[in-house]
């Protein structure tokens, strides 16, 4: 194993890692296999998966049915491109079965190859939808605080996390950010976002972009009116609504579609992640009837933009199936039990820890924080690193999790496989309460 850390220090570059950290110590964890909510190492230790990797493996690791299915169509037609209006099978099956379980209205589905992808290519198709009805300087896009819509250009600019647009500095124009629910109220929220679209001229403006709960954020959840008064809103001054869905998509929050929820309809959606569980990159875009009719009368000559994996057919073949499993298995339902059954561990956990203020879930979706008072919701120092402390706990414990310390935050989040039990649900409960406690004996003593 040192011969593949060294081999990794070396031609490994990694994505939102720390390039110190692996050149001092290597690699934090060489994952061999994975098998339903479990991860296991190439030392043999065994993890319970509770971030599904990257929020994605919804079916959980080693589902032989993906495999098989992509090995069929990779037999069948590995590649074929979709440019030039070239179509193929799983592409037009996979765009009908997204439309069919999208919200009403949601019919026409553009093909990317992820989340970041989605998000630029929807930005693009809003600017677009604009000015071919004659009005080109509708090209701001307002998002949110604290807002992770992804890492290419317009994605970066979208982002609300600082630390995204320091790595390289502010990738477009265009951009502005408002304040969302958390911790404060939907009547202050939509004040700030109406004084934005007021300040910035509603004729400038292209589409207000949200993710239903903001994922990298820290698990960011809405007041519970809060994306009717934005609807609303929107369409008091004709802004398109484009919904992120890439982390709350296909089941995560215990609707297929988390905006399913308050009973909101985008104009524009966005997914990735766990439309194919991570098995195989994919995602895209899907946009309501409205704009692809202003876009089928008025778009003409060739939509210039389109990326070479758009539409892969065995990236199709494998959403297919994985969409498949998911409904003939009711994760969607079982996403929304365990919640239940996790969230209620978390308030049970906040009872006896000192050291725990919010804990929120939606679906298998959630987030506990750590604070130095619960009363006042007085926050650590981060020269304590208390979130990150508590994941090494768990790490030592067997659970892999994420750590949020924006803005001097200290957020454990979680996003275990949609597969999971209720013994799999105690585990990491009994192994939180004890990563906690082990960390509060260490600082308030």
């Amino acid at each position: 194993m040192n011969h593949l850390i060294d081999l990794d220090r070396k031609y490994f570059l990694h994505p939102t890692s720390s390039i110190q950290q692996q050149q001092s110590q290597g690699a934090k964890l060489i994952v061999e296999s994975g098998n339903g909510v479990y991860l296991k190492d190439m030392d043999g230790n065994t993890y319970i998966d509770a971030m599904s990797s990257l929020w994605n493996v919804h079916i959980g690791h080693g589902r032989e049915e993906l495999a098989d299915a992509a090995a069929a169509q990779m037999k069948k037609l590995a590649f074929s491109s979709a440019f030039s209006t070239f179509t193929h099978e799983p592409a037009i099956k996979l765009a009908e079965k997204i439309a069919s379980i999208s919200p009403e209205t949601l019919n026409a589905v553009f093909f990317t190859s992820g989340g970041s992808e989605a998000n630029d290519s929807a930005i693009k198709l809003v600017r677009h939808y604009w000015k071919i009805q004659g009005q080109p300087d509708r090209r701001k896009i307002i998002a949110l605080k604290r807002a992770y819509h992804g890492v290419a250009a317009a994605s970066t600019s979208a982002t609300g996390i600082k630390e995204f647009w320091e790595m390289a500095g502010h990738m477009m124009g265009d951009f502005t950010h408002t304040d969302s629910t958390y911790q404060s109220t939907t009547k202050d929220a939509i004040a700030s976002l109406r004084k934005k679209i007021e300040e910035e001229g509603p004729e400038t403006i292209a589409a207000f972009l949200a993710e239903p709960v903001q994922g990298a954020g820290g698990v960011l959840m809405p007041s519970e009116d809060y994306f009717s008064e934005v609807r609303k809103l929107c369409d008091e001054y004709g802004i398109l609504f484009i919904a992120d869905e890439v982390i709350t998509g296909f089941g995560r929050t215990g609707k297929m579609f988390a905006l399913e929820h308050w009973g909101v309809i985008p104009d524009v959606m966005t997914f990735a992640k766990g439309v194919t569980s991570g098995y195989i990159p994919l995602g895209g875009v899907v946009i309501s009837d409205a704009v692809h009719n202003v876009l089928k009368q008025k778009s003409e000559g060739t939509l210039f933009h389109g990326f070479t994996y758009s539409g892969h057919p065995t990236a199709a073949a494998v959403g297919l199936k994985n969409i498949e499993v998911i409904e003939k298995e009711g994760l969607v339902e079982n996403s929304h039990r365990m919640g239940a059954k996790l969230l209620a561990g978390f308030e049970q956990i906040k009872k006896e820890l000192d050291i725990v203020g919010d804990v929120r879930m939606l679906g298998l979706l959630g987030a506990v924080e750590l604070v130095k008072n619960p009363e006042t919701n007085e926050r650590f120092s981060g020269d304590l690193k208390v979130a990150p402390r508590v994941i090494e706990e768990l790490h030592q414990r067997g659970v892999i999790c994420r750590a949020v310390t924006y803005e001097g935050m200290d957020i454990i989040c979680f996003a275990p496989p949609l597969i999971i039990n209720e013994n799999q649900i105690n585990e990491i409960l009994t192994k939180l309460h004890e990563s906690i406690l082990s960390i509060q004996n260490e600082i308030l003593v």
